[in-house]
């Protein structure tokens, strides 16, 4: 007779550097290691210690945490982090992957109005991935909006599924803001699904990346779906704690997120009894 017993696929579960904002990202290695996070993901930003390679190894080093990913400087306030040129940023961030052990490079698609990069993104990411053994995970956006207008502010779409690339981030407070179904979106990213930021939201046109379960995206869906077809790549925390009052009430919230990770990742399945 079958038993049923708890089986927890090998993801890791990383701390996105971004979730401690306006801390610094020193600060995130510190809180990933004390909450016990498998690893970090380096949001690569203003605070010059994370365009660091040597800061950050030092960091790792030093609190024993893995950089699992580097999320390349893909943001609007980022625009001239590591040169203009965005191929050359990408060049910088796998690098830094490489040099630093991190299986992956999380990348946005480009603005619409980069259009020279936008026009060669889908090939030149084949290219880059040609390259190395680090997966470079193109990661699903939204159409921004105020009041009743939407713009598409990403090319060649927000919902990159619609090209054809090797791997794939999914972040569920991305699937909230554009108002898409997630499950859906995974589906269509099937095996080429590598890398997923975990964060929720409520479909507003913020992009809110509140802590798994307070929002109305299908966090736990997802991470059992996880669980039980083999991922094998890594889940971050990807939330925003600018409004927590304390240090002590930040921790909390990235400390909830893992537990509810965690929690959901655990599969029961049933074995026969040998």
């Amino acid at each position: 007779m079958a038993e049923p017993v708890v089986r927890i696929p090998d993801a890791k579960v990383a701390l996105s550097t971004a979730s401690v904002y306006p801390e610094s990202t020193a600060t995130a290695f510190e809180i990933a290691a004390r909450l016990g996070y498998d690893g970090v993901e380096v949001m690569v930003w203003t605070d010059p210690v994370s365009q660091d390679i040597e800061a950050l190894r030092r960091l790792s080093d030093y609190h024993r945490i893995p950089i699992l990913a580097v999320h390349a400087p893909c943001l609007l306030i980022t625009q001239r982090v590591w040169s203009t040129d965005p191929w050359t940023k990408l060049q910088r961030a796998k690098t830094a992957a490489e040099r630093l052990g991190a299986s992956t490079v999380v990348v946005h698609p480009p603005f619409r109005w980069q259009r020279q990069y936008a026009r060669d993104f889908v090939s030149g990411i084949w290219r880059m991935a040609d390259e190395t053994d680090v997966r470079f995970a193109v990661e699903n956006m939204y159409p921004w909006r105020y009041r009743d207008r939407e713009m598409l502010a990403y090319a060649p779409d927000w919902d990159v599924t619609k090209d054809d690339y090797r791997h794939f981030t999914v972040d569920l407070s991305h699937t909230a803001t554009a108002r898409t179904d997630a499950m859906h979106m995974i589906d269509r990213m099937g095996d080429r699904l590598g890398h997923v930021h975990l964060a929720d939201g409520n479909g507003s046109n913020k992009d809110e990346h509140l802590v798994p379960g307070r929002g109305t995206q299908p966090c736990a869906e997802l991470l059992e779906r996880l669980a039980t077809g083999g991922f094998d790549g890594h889940v971050v925390i990807e939330v925003n704690t600018r409004r927590a009052m304390s240090s002590a009430e930040r921790e909390a919230d990235l400390a909830e997120a893992l537990a509810f990770t965690r929690l959901h990742l655990a599969s029961a399945v049933r074995v026969p009894r040998s």
